[in-house]
């Protein structure tokens, strides 16, 4: 995995269309036992290099009912986005993230991983990813989250862009998440 993760850290592949240039985020251990799996940093965590280290990331961390030191053990949380850079600024927010990374990476990486119990698909572009034939919508598969257990769990990105999104589903909030938190405890 050492030798994995050095290689994506020196991955330039699509350093011409990144405007902050190449800064591959990723975080993981063999041992990862949760892993999230979510769009691709934002400028900030361009900046920081610390990945969710933002709005978003602690929203997650509240939605999974954990704190930082959970968070970013690897051990417990393995960090794998589908784009490792950030992708640049759209109308909306960020751009979708570039999908060289997951061609490149993403089977690799998750071949390594020998302890794996849960992964958690954050966002559309993760869910399409994982779900390519699923007709659903996000909102369908978060609703739906326990046909696609016990393997993975979609939820919609916690950006505070999505709060309409939450608000439209309270649901969520009040019926999902306490459900979650419980499976990520037994998880820990």
């Amino acid at each position: 995995m050492k030798d994995l993760l050095s290689q994506i850290r020196q991955c330039t592949i699509c350093a011409e269309h990144l405007p902050l240039g190449p800064r591959p985020i990723v975080e993981v251990s063999e041992k990862s036992k949760i892993i999230i799996v979510g769009q691709a940093p934002g400028a900030k965590v361009h900046e920081s290099g610390v990945p969710w280290d933002d709005q978003s990331g602690r929203k997650l961390r509240e939605w999974l009912g954990v704190d930082e030191a959970d968070f970013y053990n690897v051990d417990l949380f393995g960090i794998v986005p589908m784009g490792f850079c950030y992708p640049g600024k759209g109308k909306t927010g960020d751009l979708p993230p570039r999908k060289e990374c997951a061609e490149t990476w993403h089977e690799k990486v998750f071949r390594s991983f020998n302890n794996v119990e849960l992964i958690l698909v954050i966002g559309t572009y993760a869910q399409n990813y994982f779900f390519p034939k699923d007709p659903q919508n996000l909102t369908e598969k978060v609703k739906n989250y326990s046909d696609y257990l016990p393997k993975y769990w979609p939820l919609p990105h916690p950006s505070p862009v999505n709060r309409f999104w939450r608000s439209r589903n309270p649901w969520f909030e009040e019926d999902v998440i306490p459900k979650l938190q419980k499976r990520i405890r037994q998880l820990l």
